[in-house]
């Protein structure tokens, strides 16, 4: 059996090479051949097909007909004959013959054989007779006609082409035979004539098609090569560049279809522009609050922490100076709330920089403690805060949302002139929501981002893109709304 599939299979795989070089060369020739080439093939093969069945049909047709009427003819001639014959009159018998191969166009000879094999009359005229016809020996027609059961028919080739010779007893054979003989030559003229027709008739339909298909491909490919020719200006970087719509067909769709990709990649293009530039203005923001806060932290340490740090020096030093353990006593506990206010100090730093209880207790321990203490910072506004985690998130999530929902609280706390600030964090299977919302003024969102004011809102775009989610803001005179959703 294997063998057998091996034998099957090797012609198929032998034909692969051919197959190939032929899709190689059908690829490689241009639409506009290729239905000219189908017109004018199909318009061959339909033309030729049917002046070839046409040429056929015809020929059986007019050779049946020439049969029928050869059997018609000589035996009305046959029976014509019999009166001159038994008179002797051979004139009269010659004048029959004549008048028949005239009134018939196909008629090519006619004669009377008598019983002991003379030639009584014939129509070859000053060319004699010629004796080859005697040797032409006809067969019985094989017909249900009873009235042509006797009639002998043959056909054979001579100089005038294909001649069909009838023969019919005369007087029942007793006075002789008769013979016709009938060509095809106006029949074979006749069929020649309607085939150059229907050839000809095969031409200008194919001419006609050459138009037809060059009109066609004209109309296929105009908006093909408008296509391809706007695709290379697209390819080239002209965005703005779209395919005509010719007509509501499949090429249409198609053109429709490249002219809306075209502007999904002039928007795309747009959009990259404008988040390099965001991109850059918030790198810019970012460099320059990093050096803000470098000051503000140098300021805080020397002003605050070094002072404090100051002011311990010399108070050990005074300390040892005294001689009082009351005044002794005294110092110590000044220098005792020195240390702790700068301890103070030091750890709001601390958790301005980052806060531990992010990393100790998790989000919902840090989002409760910068309340408290956005709360002590703008007095002025209530932190309403809903937070529902049961459990811990990875440290990357927890970082993001806390800081973007401090700085959601931070640009109400600047820009809103509001007095109420709510803080909703919750977790829905795979993903946490966090919603910030006040009551403040609000702003036009898409006129800060086109205006570049909105280095703030990209920011918290970019940390929740970062790990996986989105964020979408609201605002009207009502108030703002920031949405962040991102996985688990």
């Amino acid at each position: 059996m294997t063998n057998i599939r091996q034998e099957w299979r090797t012609p198929f795989a032998q034909l692969a090479p051919q197959r190939e070089r032929f899709w190689s060369w059908a690829g490689g020739v241009s639409v506009r051949t290729k239905i000219l080439g189908i017109v004018l093939a199909l318009t061959a093969i339909l033309g030729l097909g049917v002046t070839w069945q046409v040429r056929l049909v015809m020929s059986r047709v007019f050779v049946a007909e020439l049969e029928q009427r050869g059997l018609s003819v000589v035996s009305d001639l046959a029976g014509r004959v019999i009166d001159p014959i038994l008179l002797n009159d051979t004139f009269a018998v010659h004048e029959l013959l004549i008048d028949t191969v005239v009134n018939h166009p196909d008629a090519l000879y006619a004669f009377v054989v008598a019983p002991s094999g003379d030639v009584i009359a014939h129509t070859f005229g000053d060319s004699g007779f010629p004796l080859a016809l005697l040797g032409v020996q006809p067969t019985a027609y094989d017909t249900a006609d009873e009235a042509h059961r006797h009639i002998q028919h043959t056909t054979y080739r001579s100089e005038q082409g294909m001649v069909h010779d009838f023969s019919a007893p005369i007087f029942e054979g007793r006075s002789g035979v008769v013979r016709l003989g009938l060509t095809e030559t106006r029949l074979t003229g006749i069929i020649n004539a309607m085939t150059g027709q229907m050839l000809l008739t095969t031409l200008v339909v194919a001419l006609a098609g050459i138009a037809a298909a060059t009109f066609l491909t004209w109309l296929l490919t105009r908006p093909i090569l408008a296509l391809v020719e706007t695709t290379h200006l697209v390819g080239q970087g002209d965005l703005k560049a779209r395919a005509p719509h010719w007509a509501d067909d499949e090429i249409g769709a198609l053109a429709d279809a490249f002219n809306q990709m075209a502007v999904n990649l002039e928007t795309s293009r747009q959009a990259i522009a404008e988040k390099d530039i965001a991109r850059t203005q918030l790198l810019e923001q970012l460099i320059t609050a990093q050096e803000e806060e470098r000051k503000r932290i140098a300021r805080e340490l020397h002003d605050g922490v070094g002072q404090a740090l100051t002011s311990l020096i010399v108070g050990m030093k005074v300390a040892g100076q005294l001689e009082s353990t009351a005044e002794m006593r005294g110092k110590s506990e000044e220098m005792r709330l020195f240390a702790t206010e700068t301890l103070d100090q030091v750890r709001l730093l601390s958790r301005q920089l980052r806060p531990s209880v992010l990393d100790d207790l998790g989000l919902t321990a840090a989002l409760e403690r910068y309340a408290d203490e956005f709360g002590r910072l703008h007095s002025h506004i209530s932190v309403d805060l809903h937070l529902n985690l049961p459990e811990r998130l990875p440290p990357l999530v927890e970082t993001t949302l806390y800081r973007i929902v401090q700085e959601a609280m931070t640009n109400a706390a600047r820009h809103s002139n509001g007095d109420t600030v709510s803080v909703l964090l919750s977790r829905h299977d795979d993903r946490v929501r966090a919603i910030v919302e006040d009551n403040g003024n609000g702003f036009d969102v898409e006129g800060a981002r086109r205006a570049g004011r909105s280095v703030g809102l990209y920011g918290m775009t970019e940390r929740a893109e970062l790990v996986g989610g989105y964020l979408e803001v609201e605002s009207s005179g009502d108030g703002t709304a920031v949405y962040v959703e991102v996985p688990a």
